[in-house]
C-alpha cells in the first residue's frame, strides 16, 4: 500500500501540473516598475523583532521588515548540519526543485555529515501559486518564504532572507552555499575537496567565481545599474550569484551589514558591497562555473558548479556520475 507521503507527493505533482496549465507560462509574476524595488504584498509591515541583531549601532537603511510566511525554524535543532544549501527559486519551478531533491540536493546522500537543503521564495502575486508552494512545503519541509514580492529585482531580498534564516535558526552549522535552481553541484568536490569536514572550520571565508567589473549603464541591459543607485565606476570584487560558499559566521555579518547598506537589485554585486564593508575578500575558485558546459564525465568531475542545467539534464548527469564512480579519467 502506498505511503501517505507518496500519495501526497503524487497529488502535489498533479496539482502543480494543473495549476501551471491553467495559469500559463506567460502570466507575469514580477511587479518591478520603473526601476524601483517591489513592495511587499501585505499593506502593513511589522517591525523585525530579533534579538540576534539587536546590537546594530549604525543607522538602519534597510530594516528587512518582512515576516516568514513559511518557515522551518527547527530544521537544525536535532542534528547540527555541516553545510546549509540555500537555493533561490521561483514558484513555477517545481520540477527543478524536485530534480534537486532527487539528485545533488538529497539530504540523505552522506552518512558521515549532515547537509540540509532549503529553497528560498518570496510571495507571488498569484494566490494559486502561493497555495501550491504551501502544499509542497507541507510535504517536503524544505521551503522558506518571506512576504516580499517574488521577482527578479527582489533577488537581493531573497538572499538576505537566507542569510537571516541561517543566522537565526542554524548558526551552529559550519558552512553555507547559496545557489540557484538551474545549477548542478558536484557535491563530492564541494564537500570533500573544498570544505573538508575533517579540518578546522574556516572563519570570515567566502569563495566562488570572482568577478571584477563595473556597472552597465545601458538601460536595455538585464544588469543595468543607474548612476544614482551606484555612482562608482567599478564594483568591488564579487562572486557570481550562480553559486558561492561561505563560512557560517559570514551569514550574520552580511545580514547585519545589509541593514545599513543601500539596497541594490543586483544580488551578487550587493553581497560584494557588504563584503567590502566587512573587509572580507572573496577567494577565486575555478571550480565554480557560471556558464553552461557540455557534459562529459571527466569534465564534470573537476568542477563544483555548472549553470543552466534543466531538471532532465540534472537527473541524467547525476545518474551517470553516480553509476560510474569506479571509472578513471
Amino acid at each position: 500500500m502506498p505511503s501517505k507521503v507518496s500519495c501526497l507527493y503524487v497529488l502535489t505533482v498533479v496539482c502543480w501540473a494543473s495549476a501551471l496549465w491553467y495559469l500559463g507560462i506567460s502570466r507575469p509574476t514580477s511587479s518591478y516598475v520603473s526601476g524601483q524595488m517591489s513592495l511587499p504584498i501585505r499593506k502593513t509591515v511589522k517591525t523585525l523583532k530579533n534579538t540576534t541583531f539587536s546590537n546594530i549601532r549604525t543607522r538602519t537603511l534597510n530594516p528587512h521588515a518582512f515576516d516568514f510566511v513559511i518557515n522551518e525554524p527547527k530544521k537544525c535543532e536535532s542534528n547540527t548540519p555541516f553545510l546549509v544549501i540555500l537555493i533561490s527559486t521561483t514558484h513555477k519551478e517545481f520540477d527543478a526543485r524536485q530534480a534537486i531533491r532527487e539528485t545533488w540536493g538529497d539530504e540523505s546522500t552522506y552518512s558521515d555529515i549532515r547537509i540540509i537543503t532549503l529553497f528560498l521564495l518570496g510571495r507571488n502575486t498569484d494566490a494559486v501559486l502561493n497555495q501550491m508552494v504551501e502544499q509542497e512545503s507541507q510535504i517536503f519541509h524544505d521551503i522558506v518564504v518571506e512576504d516580499f514580492i517574488d521577482s527578479y529585482h527582489n533577488l537581493t531580498l531573497k538572499t538576505l532572507m537566507g542569510m537571516r534564516w541561517v543566522a537565526t535558526f542554524c548558526s551552529q552549522a559550519q558552512y553555507v552555499m547559496k545557489t540557484d535552481s538551474d545549477i548542478f553541484v558536484n557535491m563530492d568536490n564541494l564537500v570533500y575537496k573544498l570544505l573538508k569536514p575533517t579540518t578546522k572550520p574556516k572563519r570570515r571565508y567566502f569563495t566562488g567565481y570572482v568577478i571584477n567589473g563595473g556597472p552597465i549603464r545601458d538601460m536595455r541591459s538585464k544588469w543595468y545599474m543607474p548612476r544614482d543607485l551606484y555612482p562608482e565606476a567599478k564594483y568591488p570584487p564579487f562572486c557570481s550569484g550562480t553559486g558561492y560558499v561561505f563560512s557560517v559566521d559570514v551569514a550574520e555579518l552580511i545580514y547585519k551589514t545589509s541593514l545599513h547598506t543601500r539596497l541594490l537589485h543586483l544580488e551578487d554585486v550587493y553581497v560584494g558591497l557588504c563584503l567590502r564593508k566587512l573587509g572580507i575578500h572573496p577567494y577565486q575558485n575555478s571550480g565554480f562555473n557560471h556558464w553552461k558546459m557540455a557534459y562529459s564525465l571527466c569534465r564534470y568531475r573537476r568542477v563544483i558548479t555548472v549553470h543552466q542545467i534543466s531538471p532532465e539534464e540534472m537527473h541524467r548527469i547525476w545518474n551517470d556520475m553516480s553509476s560510474k564512480k569506479h571509472l578513471r579519467c
